[in-house]
């Protein structure tokens, strides 16, 4: 059953480096009509649509850069840590051949790439104990790119005018914004974190990647702050591939986690146009997959 386990999570790697969610894919194709036709931005938008379908189709990677892949799993009494970690350790070692994938593993000391997309802390995984049996996995695969343009800021900031509330939250964001100035793959996903400590909102940030960007955000004060942030960031006209346009943002994600009085972080994660993101939940020999 455990092999069964395995063989599933290297269909959870295909799906996700394959198959961009649902929501994702209706963005892309809506918001071509939103660029003026002809121009850099809509034939940016109208090529990613284009390589979206042609890679669902052949069951091929979206991209060239398959990213590092970070679960977040929940496991119940009759799985262990040590376990589960092996198994996901085999099944990228499978799904790096079978997928296939980019090997993105490389050693810091030799600068030699492992060939297998494992290496010490890849892949990235966050364990969670649960009472319900069977496990859920969910996995991102986050791109190099939009991994590079992720800032993190500690409030106040003299430079930026930002002091320690949701203004200066707003400061942090557009200013990372326009550093980025179209790296990391835009249209973007923006995960916003405030809090602390730092390595926290990091990991917050990330795991806020699985929500879908149809989805309002459970309170009214930051939902109405999502859609101002994201306006804001698209005005600044950097636009799809950073050619200009309207769509640098797909959607804008922000939560709040507890601090300590004397820490104010800000962590801004970014998930490029390839939002590659897929759920596994497995008991006893089901599997099911969603995203």
């Amino acid at each position: 059953m455990l092999r069964d386990l395995e063989t599933a999570i290297v269909e959870l790697y295909r799906k996700a480096a394959t198959e961009l969610p649902q929501d994702v894919r209706a963005y892309l194709r809506k918001s071509i009509s939103s660029e003026k036709k002809g121009g850099l931005a809509y034939f940016t938008l109208s090529t990613i649509v284009k390589n979206v379908d042609i890679a669902a189709r052949k069951k091929k990677p979206l991209c060239q850069d398959t990213g590092t892949p970070i679960f977040f799993v929940q496991y119940g009494p009759n799985f262990r840590q040590k376990q589960l970690k092996m198994i996901i350790e085999k099944a990228t070692e499978r799904a790096t051949d079978e997928v296939p994938l980019r090997s993105n593993s490389v050693d810091i000391l030799t600068g030699k790439n492992t060939g297998n997309n494992v290496a010490c802390g890849i892949p990235v995984i966050y364990f969670e104990e649960r009472d319900e049996p069977g496990v859920e996995m969910g996995l991102i695969l986050k791109g190099g790119g939009c991994e590079n343009v992720g800032l993190t800021y500690k409030l106040p900031n003299l430079e930026l005018q930002a002091t320690r509330n949701l203004d200066g939250i707003r400061r942090c964001v557009l200013d990372s914004a326009q550093k980025a100035q179209g790296q990391g793959c835009p249209p973007m996903i923006a995960s916003v974190v405030a809090g602390s400590p730092a390595d926290l909102i990091a990991i917050e940030a990330k795991r806020q990647l699985f929500r879908s960007i149809e989805t309002k955000n459970s309170v009214p004060e930051l939902d109405a702050f999502e859609k101002k942030l994201t306006r804001e960031i698209n005005e600044l006209g950097i636009g799809p591939g950073g050619f200009g346009g309207k769509n640098t943002v797909m959607a804008t994600f922000v939560s709040l986690v507890g601090r300590h009085p004397a820490s104010f972080f800000v962590t801004i994660s970014y998930f490029c146009w390839a939002s590659r993101r897929a759920i596994l939940q497995w008991n006893n020999g089901s599997a099911i997959f969603t995203s």
